[in-house]
């Protein structure tokens, strides 16, 4: 269509949504439109990403399960998002800022903005995507020509139903078990399952290095759709594990949506294989960050939780007994009986933990950390830093980055 109006069209499904949408003409931004306000833009993150896609709709999931849509038509790429299934908790936001640069005194309007942006389902952001396709490309696509998995799904209906049809479903499962042999995934699942609600890194870790070839259960009559789905299962049940191990029932039940999700963009049986050990990795260190000692009580998880959705705020301890409907001060002793520390040097390690991986994985300055973390100057958090990891922010920095 060579006389259609990009931006317009942005603009019209931009108030329909209720979604940022943007422009590019040769990969540079030409137009944006949003009904929210933002001090920043939060795709800033993830544009090379974005616009590296090359499909005519595709669409990208970030570490934060926000996801973003685009529909090609050279030179033309517009981008909508972000949108996801539910509302962003604080602290994520709050990381999102940072890795955005967004000003300090601009953070409660970047996470007044991110919480205004109306939540919608995937599949609802892919069909406004086929839409914008169809007047972009005139290209009809359906939901099944976008995720791979629709269209396996359906050949292993049909398979299944014409098993059954003909009366021999039964019969054909017995001769598949009698040549793979009993299934022996129980016995590694329960193992598994006990590591990850125990947060036992170390242990996970030696598992993985010896563990044993596993005879799962024929989910899929396909290689590809197998893998997928055993990664399904697998979620679910580490997911479900790591809530009795004491993580947040919804942070838990977000991971594992989002992990599935990514799961079904892949194609390559490395790169699912990799996505799955760090799924189980992931599932494990976050539940060890919240298990202090061998046997910790439900007061002491559920502090942990709240200093993990925090960790961008000063240091409060009033606020944390607060939220346990507990004094501060019958908080703080029975805190240091079970775990041996105080609650400020407990806040104080987690975000040193935190500080140390953004020093690792990010250029971003320790003013801006400091700022990020919650300390009162940089200074400030360059004495905590020093006492709990028995060294400056520089020298971690150089350290892991020379």
């Amino acid at each position: 269509m060579k006389n259609l109006d990009y931006n317009y069209l942005c603009a019209i499904i931009g108030n329909l949504a209720g979604i940022p949408v943007r422009t590019y003409k040769n990969d540079k931004q030409v137009f944006y439109h949003s009904l929210v306000s933002l001090p920043k833009d939060p795709i800033t993150p993830y544009l090379s990403d974005i616009l590296s896609i090359t499909y005519h709709v595709g669409y990208f999931i970030t570490p934060y399960f926000n996801y973003y849509g685009i529909v090609n038509c050279p030179p033309y790429k517009l981008v909508i998002g972000p949108s996801r299934q539910g509302t962003m908790n604080d602290q994520d936001i709050k990381e999102l800022a940072f890795k955005c640069d967004v000003p300090s005194d601009e953070v409660n309007e970047f996470a007044a903005g991110m919480k205004s942006i109306v939540a919608m389902p995937l599949d609802s952001i892919l069909q406004i995507l086929c839409t914008m396709n169809y007047v972009m490309n005139d290209e009809k696509l359906s939901l099944e020509k976008i995720k791979i998995y629709d269209a396996e799904q359906q050949k292993l209906k049909e398979i299944i139903e014409s098993d059954r049809a003909n009366q021999n479903f039964n019969s054909d499962i017995a001769i598949i078990q009698s040549a793979q042999a009993v299934h022996n995934t129980i016995t590694l699942e329960q193992m598994l399952v006990n590591i990850v609600r125990k947060g036992d890194t170390a242990a996970l870790r030696e598992w993985i290095a010896n563990a044993p070839a596993v005879r799962a259960g024929i989910l899929a009559t396909e290689q590809m759709r197998q893998l997928k789905n055993t990664f399904i299962v697998t979620t679910t049940l580490i997911s479900r594990a790591a809530i009795r191990g004491g993580m947040d029932v919804e942070d838990a039940l977000t991971l594992s949506d989002a992990y599935i999700q990514k799961c079904e963009l892949l194609n390559n049986v490395g790169q699912i294989a990799n996505l799955q050990y760090h799924m189980v990795l992931d599932y494990t260190e976050r539940v060890e960050k919240l298990r202090l000692g061998k046997s910790p009580s439900k007061l002491v998880i559920e502090i942990s939780n709240y200093v993990q959705h925090h960790l961008s705020e000063p240091v409060d301890i009033e606020a944390l007994a607060n939220a346990m409907f507990l004094s501060r001060t019958r908080l703080s002793v029975k805190f240091k009986e079970e775990t041996g520390m105080t609650l400020t040097d407990f806040v104080l390690k987690e975000k040193t933990d935190e500080a140390k991986r953004l020093l690792r994985y990010t250029d971003k300055t320790l003013t801006a950390i400091s700022a990020y973390l919650g300390f009162s100057s940089q200074s400030h958090f360059s004495r905590a830093f020093r006492k709990y990891a028995d060294c400056s922010p520089l020298e971690y920095r150089k350290k892991y980055n020379s």
